[in-house]
């Protein structure tokens, strides 16, 4: 799962997937709304085995939604077709996607510090409910 804010910033994804591209289609499905949002991301880079780009998400993300991401090729319609057509001319008209997606995953947006590797995790009453220490709670018998 990727963590994202709602900041109107340029942020940062870093994803292993199917292929390498440098440009390519990325959407973004609202769990909560079911609004697809779509960009274009040119220019990912390699950087080990993962595939690092940076986008801005206009509109801004909402905290505590969760998303479906999916990138995809920019033409994965014609190359489908063509792939098939190469291979059998029978099946030239097929129009499918699926060898099109490079990647899927969800992302969850929230402004809460999150480090896991400092034991700072998710908490989803973070600044809701106030402790009273006020009595030291001793009985005298």
């Amino acid at each position: 799962m990727i963590i994202l804010t709602t900041s109107a910033t340029a942020q940062s994804l870093s994803v292993i997937p199917r292929d390498y591209l440098t440009d390519f289609i990325m959407s973004i499905r609202d769990d909560s709304t079911n609004v697809v949002k779509t960009y274009q991301i040119n220019g990912a880079t390699q950087v080990g085995n993962y595939l690092t780009f940076t986008n801005i998400f206009n509109p801004i993300l909402v905290e505590n939604h969760f998303y479906d991401v999916t990138l995809e090729t920019a033409n994965s319609f014609w190359n489908t077709n063509v792939k098939l057509w190469q291979n059998d001319t029978t099946l030239w008209n097929v129009d499918d996607a699926s060898d099109g997606v490079i990647y899927k995953d969800r992302i969850f947006c929230t402004d809460q510090d999150i480090d896991q590797n400092n034991n700072d995790y998710y908490n989803l009453n973070k600044g809701q409910y106030t402790t009273y220490n006020g009595y030291n709670n001793t009985y005298i018998i």
